[in-house]
């Protein structure tokens, strides 16, 4: 008899066996599956094999022949589905090398005084909600990097909005604030603004959409964080603030690959056709790899980390391609701010699209 993955707890329906689960408590879902071993299976209306050790990711995020974007979980959102996001083998490598120049550190530096003018300007004193004006952040940031600050800002709200929604809603398709979004991009091409003057039409709405909730929900925790632990609340502290803040609380906390051609691993055989799942969540939180995983300790990152282990913006040739702006963007909204209180709040993690905070995280500023 072959062998087969082992499986966390479903429902009698093959292939299908996970989807009420993972539709209701995927987190539970991926801790129970991982307490099974270092690779197991899923039914989401497909076999979806799910790993998370360094040498799965690895394999999943260089070997781009095997393992595929295009029918991945990406497909599944009219947002992701489209751009560098879905281009696979061969063409992925010039499409990104293109793509590349524009989002070098070096090249957004120039970014860094606006940037932090514009966030200066919707600075919070006393009481604020953190998740409320993290989104406001993540807007006024990708609006100044894109276009100049030009975008009508409810307009770029509005499309944004789908994504911080609770299921089914960014998965929805929305051909007319699609159609809308997609005429003023074309006419802030057309004057010339920001980045959206050098970038395809497609990978503008790509941006921005990949750009939105991911900064969001981050800078949101690490605002709690720097309330709660003020000692790393400081310009030397905050770039290990935040790399604590997304191994704790990685946005994409599962990645996924379609398998184009059937492998065989452990003697196990993976079809062609089947799911990929590599989970960032899983990888940072194990205790293999990280002392007291569960601890917010950002002075582990003085020291080195786990190759293949910590995966916040995914990795290798795919290795998302805004990680140097939403790290100026964290960085310019953290320094803003002085002394910084923690009131209330659920900082628990709550998947949706991408991981967020399970409530509101109010917060008190100092002048």
């Amino acid at each position: 008899m072959r062998r087969v993955w082992p499986k966390p707890r479903g429902y009698p329906w093959g292939h299908f066996a996970h989807l009420p689960r993972w539709a209701g408590e995927p987190l539970a879902l991926l801790e129970e599956g991982a307490a099974l071993g270092p690779i197991f299976a899923l039914g989401l209306g497909r076999l979806a094999v799910v790993g998370y050790s360094p040498d799965w990711n690895r394999r999943l995020l260089t070997d781009l022949e095997t393992f595929r974007s295009r029918g991945s979980f990406s497909s599944l959102v009219p947002y992701l589905n489209g751009g560098i996001i879905t281009t696979d083998a061969p063409e992925h490598k010039p499409r990104r090398q293109a793509l590349d120049p524009h989002f070098h550190a070096r090249a957004l530096r120039g970014l860094e005084e606006r940037l932090r003018v514009a966030l200066q300007e919707i600075r919070p004193k006393g009481e604020f909600e953190a998740g409320a004006w993290a989104s406001r952040v993540a807007q006024t940031s990708l609006n100044v990097a894109y276009f100049e600050g030009q975008f009508p800002r409810a307009e770029l709200a509005r499309f944004l909005a789908p994504l911080k929604q609770p299921f089914p809603a960014p998965l929805l398709p929305h051909p007319w604030l699609f159609a809308q979004v997609r005429r003023r991009v074309g006419q802030m091409q057309a004057a010339g603004y920001g980045l959206a003057a050098h970038l395809p039409t497609e990978e503008v709405l790509i941006g921005l959409a990949a750009g939105y909730d991911t900064t969001a929900h981050t800078l949101a925790w690490a605002l709690w964080h720097a309330a709660s632990y003020p000692e790393w609340h400081s310009p030397a502290g905050h770039p290990l603030l935040i790399k604590e803040t997304l191994r704790l609380y990685p946005p994409g906390f599962i990645g996924s690959r379609r398998v184009a051609r059937a492998l065989e691993l452990d003697g196990i055989l993976i079809p062609q056709g089947a799911l990929a799942l590599y989970s960032p969540y899983l990888t940072h939180r194990h205790p293999d790899l990280w002392k007291n995983p569960l601890a917010f300790d950002p002075a582990r990152f003085e020291g080195r980390i786990p190759a293949w282990g910590y995966l916040p913006f995914g990795g290798g040739e795919r290795i998302c391609l805004g990680m140097h702006f939403a790290q100026m963007v964290l960085l310019a909204a953290l320094s803003l701010f002085g002394r910084l209180k923690p009131l209330r709040g659920d900082p628990a993690p709550k998947p949706g699209l991408t991981l967020a905070p399970g409530g509101e995280l109010w917060l008190y500023a100092g002048g």
